[in-house]
């Protein structure tokens, strides 16, 4: 739909993420990130945190899966989405009003981490199918050619598949 606000944030987990899923049977991870700006101090000649933002997001179906799997506090994520804005009443009848990040896309930041992707076939929750955790945040290579899922190589074979 055009018109909609996109943005990208880019900033910490302020807590793992929560997945539900919804009584239509879909999938839906929540989770906060905390952007916290860097301002130079010219006075003291010293960088110091500036107001923080923390932002409420959520991601849908087989994505709010991926993130609830690989994603934990701490990590350092970049969000794309579009702002929603949206009112309920609270336990007091008191009318709230909340802005969210509907999440498009999230990605683990490779600034202070490494990551090695693995890519997953197409599932649903109910299918039964195994999972598998990417390696976020270490700092060993482990991977050969061998052991990349997308070269059809076998360690041992001169063919590809």
């Amino acid at each position: 739909m055009s018109g909609e606000t996109t943005i990208t944030i880019i900033g910490n987990l302020t807590s793992d993420p929560e997945l539900r899923e919804t009584t239509g049977g879909h999938a839906v991870v929540n989770f906060t990130v905390a952007a916290t700006p860097r301002v130079f101090d010219r006075q003291t000649s010293t960088w110091v945190d500036g107001a923080a933002l923390f932002m409420r997001c959520q991601m849908w179906r087989d994505a709010a899966e991926n993130v609830h799997e690989s994603l934990t506090k701490g990590a350092r994520v970049i969000v794309t989405g579009k702002l929603q804005q949206r009112s309920y009443d609270d336990r007091e009848g008191n009318k709230r009003t909340v802005v969210e990040l509907v999440a498009d896309e999230v990605g683990v930041s490779l600034k202070y981490a490494v990551a090695k992707p693995i890519k997953r076939s197409h599932r649903s929750r109910h299918s039964g199918g195994t999972t598998q955790k990417a390696a976020i945040g270490s700092t060993k290579n482990t991977g050969g050619v061998g052991d990349d899922p997308y070269t059809g190589f076998t360690p041992g074979s001169d063919e590809v598949a």
